[in-house]
């Protein structure tokens, strides 16, 4: 299908999306309809060691990746490490053209400058676009030379898609990639450089008397997530590559095409839950942001199993069994199911005979709207987290 940067390109491709939309929508995870219903959405979530693809959905559609570039400038900072080319405590100067990026940024004047590795810690929780362009200038000489050293190297790792041409990911309409490429860099940053992966679970980045937090909310709200990146731009919407680990399985996610931080993160969520279950993961508990973030679910919704279909997994309705009392309170996304809970009978007040039938009492499952307060949608922005 060819790719046009209005979206997708032919009137039979805008079918095919919305038939593959209609099916995912009985995905068991809510709230995810924006991303799943547009032209922008795909995703994948693959095993770490193995590589192997647990579920997919439009992950070979070209994408424009915003700050998830900056994984490629991390894994190029961390091999120029491993070299010998940089230190840790290496000067990387602020150049007229990087200062003049915009924001998400710094904001360190021409002449100023930061190390190695605070530039390493500026890149995981800012996003600073101007210590992106600083830094491809320190390595590569010049952020035009450094966005091509980025392209070769992402196709001699098998980011056959993939094509850099900045350092930062502002926009640029031949700056591609795909969920699959984004999905493989994350697996490699973890492989490749297993001494440097713990920058990516960094929460809070000290820089002066500023305590700048990291833009991954995924860090804490989600059981097990230790990394990696968020990214966002108009072209793309809210993008993200995760990586989370449980009882000794390590899964990588990428998900694009977020209409909000919060629907983005939620789906995320999804995806690796049910890629955990996949892999025999036993469910965990959410925290309270994410319960939080799900809605409550619908009574006698029909359940969903991944069924491979083509090159991606969409979702096949079955009907559940029907159930007696007792009956188990049904799990919400990303939640834990609770203990069986059985009806009980309340009885009705003192009334002149005759007595009406007593009703079932009405249960409020824990993190529905009725008894949690959501976290408010991020707003847009401009330029790229």
């Amino acid at each position: 299908m060819k790719f046009r940067r209005q979206g997708l390109g032919s009137l039979a491709g805008r079918f095919a999306w919305l038939v593959f939309g209609m099916a995912l929508a009985a995905l068991p995870w809510r709230g995810a309809e924006a991303q799943i219903g547009s032209a922008r959405y795909s995703a994948i979530v693959v095993e770490a060691r193995t590589g192997n693809v647990l579920i997919e959905a439009g992950a070979d559609e070209p994408r424009y990746p915003a700050s998830l570039t900056k994984m490629m400038t991390l894994y190029m900072v961390f091999e120029a490490l491993r070299d010998g080319r940089t230190q840790l405590n290496s000067r990387v100067v602020m150049s007229e053209e990087a200062a003049s990026r915009p924001p998400s940024k710094l904001g360190i004047p021409p002449g100023g400058g930061l190390t190695v590795e605070q530039a390493i810690l500026a890149l995981v929780t800012k996003s600073a676009n101007d210590v992106a362009s600083a830094v491809g200038e320190h390595i590569g000489g010049s952020e035009e030379r450094f966005a091509q050293m980025m392209t070769m190297r992402a196709r001699s790792i098998g980011m056959t898609q993939t094509r850099f041409r900045n350092a930062s990911g502002l926009p640029d309409w031949e700056q591609v990639t795909t969920a699959r490429d984004m999905a493989t860099l994350g697996r490699r940053l973890f492989t490749d450089f297993p001494n440097r992966y713990h920058y990516f679970g960094t929460v809070h980045f000290a820089w002066g008397r500023a305590q700048i937090r990291n833009h991954n909310r995924m860090l804490g709200d989600y059981s097990g997530a230790d990394g990696i990146k968020t990214g966002f731009i108009n072209a793309s919407g809210f993008n993200i590559v995760t990586s989370a680990q449980r009882d000794g399985v390590r899964l990588v996610g990428a998900t694009f095409g977020g209409s909000s931080w919060v629907e983005r993160d939620r789906h995320m969520g999804g995806l690796l839950d049910q890629g955990f279950a996949r892999m025999g993961v036993a469910p965990r508990a959410p925290s309270s942001v994410m319960a939080a973030a799900a809605p409550a679910p619908r009574r006698n919704t029909p359940a969903a199993r991944p069924v491979a279909q083509g090159n991606s997994r969409v979702a096949q309705v079955t009907t559940p069994p029907q159930r007696r009392q007792p009956q188990q309170v049904a799990a919400a996304p990303n939640r834990q199911a609770l203990a069986p809970v059985a009806y009980r009978q309340q009885p009705a007040p003192p009334r002149p005979a005759p007595r009406p039938a007593a009703r079932p009492v009405q249960r409020m499952e824990q993190g529905s709207t009725a008894t949690t307060t959501q976290r408010p949608t991020a707003q847009r922005q401009q330029t790229p987290r």
